[in-house]
């Protein structure tokens, strides 16, 4: 496991370095905490942008694909209770996932 989780973390810092200064957020743990990184995200400026660099990148034969759908969207969960969800919008609209699979 150990092992593991050094090329997971191993993987999270060549991420980090290639997009620095590039204007997109490779999305990293909080302070006070240590990530495992068993799933890695960008933060892109907006849904145009997200949108772009997803074509791109799987023309380009790179699976990339966006977060996963609010559970709120689904028919089984559409009339519960909840709040206006902006952040949780505003993050659906920017974030994807990118390859993460350990080497």
């Amino acid at each position: 496991l150990n092992v593991f989780l050094e090329n997971k973390r191993s993987l999270a810092t060549d991420y980090i370095n290639f997009f620095d200064n590039s204007g997109i957020q490779f999305r990293t743990e909080a302070p006070n905490t240590k990530a495992n990184y068993w799933l890695m995200c960008l933060e892109l400026e907006n849904k145009k942008d997200r949108d772009m660099f997803l074509k791109e990148t799987n023309e380009a034969k790179v699976m990339t694909r966006p977060i996963w759908q609010l559970i709120f969207k689904s028919t089984l969960y559409s009339n519960f209770q909840k709040d206006s969800q902006k952040n949780a919008i505003y993050l659906e609209e920017r974030i994807v996932n990118i390859p993460s699979s350990v080497r």
